[in-house]
Parts: C-alpha cells; structure tokens; sequence
C-alpha cells in the first residue's frame, strides 16, 4: 500500500513538473518568435509602445474636455440676459473645458460688430479642433507604416530562405523550407496586428473627437444668435 502511494506521488510530481516544463516552453515561444523575426521586429514594437501611449494621451483629453453643451449654453444665456458679463467671463473660466474657451474668446468681443465676433468664434472653434486632433494623425501612420514593415521583414526573411536553399544547392527538404517561410512571415503577422489595433484606435478617437466638434460648432452658433437677439 504504501509503495502505490509513493509511486502516485512521484506520478503526480512527474506530471507537475511537465506542465510546469511546458509552460515555460510556451512563455519562451513568444519570445522566440519574436527574435525569429529579425531586427524588423523591434521599430514594429516601437510602433506598438507608440501607438498605446498616443491613444491613452489623446483619450484622457478628449475626457477632459467633454461637456455638457446645453448647459454650459443656458448658463452663459443667463449672464447675458442678466447683463452680468463678468459673471459670464467668470464662469467660463472656471469651466475652462473647450467650449467655454470658445465663448470666453466671443464675450471679450462684446460691443464689437457681430461679424467680428462671429470670425473671433470661428477662429477659437478651429483652435481648439486643432488642440483635440493633435497627434492624432501618427496613430493614422502607425496604422499605415506598421504592416508596410512587416512585409518589408517578410521579403527580407524570404531573401533568407532562398539564399539558404541556394548554398545548399536545393539539397533541402520541405519541412526545412516550410521553417523559413514561416519564419519570415512572422513580421508580417506583428505588423498587421500593430496596424489593425492603431486603425482601431484611431477611428475611435476620430469619433469621439467629431462629436466634440459637433457640440462646440453648436455652442458658437448658439452664441451668436443670443448676441442677435432683439433687447427686451
């Protein structure tokens, strides 16, 4: 009995020690891949290190200059009609989110002529546009450049295998050729992945980035109509 039980044991450390043993093989396999890849892999990993922190930075933006448009609106709508400009100065001050900028920029401009305001609004409007897509255009090209050098790293891995071959004199089998192709198309799988997720990453913030512009365009016009309005 207590020979069955030691040799279950030593079976059960056995298998331990083969799924411990396997593990670590497939955590190495990731690296090993890697380095398979050649000295494309690492700007394609430089794309990938790039391509999350613009998206993170340009997200945590975007959040901090969301807003509640109509109210920022009515409450500015309140000063003005209160004739307390300085309240309304005041407040978009303290708000300092894109779309107060925006009217901050338009009541400094009051007593002025409509139109010079309505240009100084536009100009604000585009500014902060500007100040929201900044940076925005790299993640575009990371999603272009990236796949572009992993076909780059692809032909140069099958240079490789062909040149191989060739100092062999055709003396090869074909799991031999298979393990170079392979090989070489390991850069073309990094670079499409890194490409996809900064495509992915970049369309998200264009959207996130148009509504915004929507809802500043709004407040402007919004603006401009309460400046026209008849006094009571």
């Amino acid at each position: 009995m207590y020979l069955r039980l030691q040799a279950a044991l030593s079976q059960d450390a056995a298998e331990d020690s083969l799924t411990t043993a396997a593990a670590d093989e497939g955590a190495l396999s990731v690296l090993d891949l890697l380095i398979q890849g050649g000295w494309v892999m690492i700007p394609i990993l430089l794309l990938s290190f790039v391509a999350v922190y613009l998206f993170v930075e340009r997200l945590l933006t975007i959040r901090q200059a969301a807003s509640n448009p109509d109210a920022i609106t009515d409450q500015v709508r309140d000063y003005i009609r209160a004739n307390d400009i300085d309240g309304a100065l005041a407040y978009c001050q303290r708000k300092d989110v894109p779309i107060t900028r925006i009217l901050h920029y338009g009541l400094e401009r009051l007593g002025r002529p409509i139109s010079e305001i309505q240009d100084a609004v536009r100009a604000a409007g585009k500014h902060e546009t500007f100040l929201l897509e900044k940076r925005t255009n790299m993640l575009a090209s990371i999603a272009s450049v990236a796949p572009m050098l992993g076909f780059f790293g692809t032909v140069l891995g099958m240079i490789r295998a062909f040149q191989d071959i060739q100092s062999l004199q055709g003396n090869v089998n074909p799991s031999v050729l298979a393990g170079g192709i392979w090989e070489a198309l390991i850069t073309t799988a990094a670079g499409l992945l890194v490409g996809i997720i900064a495509s992915l990453a970049y369309n998200y913030l264009l959207d996130r980035i148009k509504r915004l512009t929507n809802d500043m365009e709004r407040s402007a016009t919004d603006f401009i109509d309460l400046l026209q309005e008849p006094v009571s």
